[in-house]
C-alpha cells in the first residue's frame, strides 16, 4: 500500500532512509508524473518540470500553481504530446504515484521501478501500488510486464524497510 484507506501517506511509511533514496533518485529526472493527489515535497518541487495525471481536462492544459508543470489526460493526449508540452525532448521522467499513474505506467512499459516495502507497516484498505492489488502482488505484476528483480537491499534496520529496483 502507498497510502492508509482515506488517501494519505501516514507516518509508518515516512522512514528517513526511503526518503533519503527517493530524493536522490529524484534528482536524476528531468521531470516527474503524478497524480493530481501525489505530492513530492522537497526544495526541488516548485522548479521540476511535471506531469499531473488528471481526468478533469480532455488533453493538456497549463496547472496554474506550477509554472513548469502541466495537466494531463492520457486518453485525450499521448505522453510524447505531453513530454514535447513541458520542453523536453528525451530524458528521464519519474513517475512518483498513486495508485493510477503506477499502473498507467506499468501498462505503458518501465525501465526502472524501484519496490519499497516497509514490512512493519499495516494499512488496512490502504490504497496500492498498483491496480491489481491485493490479489496480485507488486512483485508478481512487475514480472509479468517484463521486469526482473534486483537484489534486496536494506533501508533501514530499526524498520525493516528495504528496496528492491526492477529493470526491463
Amino acid at each position: 500500500m502507498i497510502a492508509d484507506a482515506s488517501g494519505v501517506q501516514p507516518d509508518v511509511l515516512r522512514i528517513e532512509a526511503d526518503q533519503k533514496f527517493y530524493f536522490s533518485t529524484l534528482a536524476g529526472a528531468d521531470a516527474v508524473v503524478q497524480g493530481r493527489n501525489s505530492y513530492e515535497g522537497g526544495p526541488a518541487a516548485p522548479k521540476r518540470r511535471r506531469l499531473i495525471m488528471t481526468r478533469k481536462i480532455a488533453a493538456l492544459a497549463p496547472e496554474p500553481k506550477y509554472p513548469k508543470a502541466m495537466l494531463w489526460n492520457p486518453a485525450g493526449a499521448p505522453l510524447d504530446e505531453a513530454w514535447g508540452a513541458l520542453g523536453l525532448s528525451g530524458g528521464v521522467l519519474a513517475a512518483i504515484g498513486g495508485t493510477d499513474v503506477f499502473g498507467y505506467f506499468l501498462e505503458y512499459g518501465y525501465d526502472t521501478f524501484h519496490l519499497s516495502r516497509a514490512p512493519r507497516a499495516r494499512l488496512p484498505g490502504g490504497r496500492p501500488v498498483f491496480p491489481g492489488v491485493p490479489a496480485r502482488t507488486p512483485e508478481d505484476l512487475l514480472a509479468s510486464h517484463g521486469l526482473k528483480a534486483g537484489p534486496v537491499r536494506r533501508l533501514d534496520e530499526e524498520t525493516g524497510a528495504t528496496v528492491v529496483t526492477w529493470q526491463r
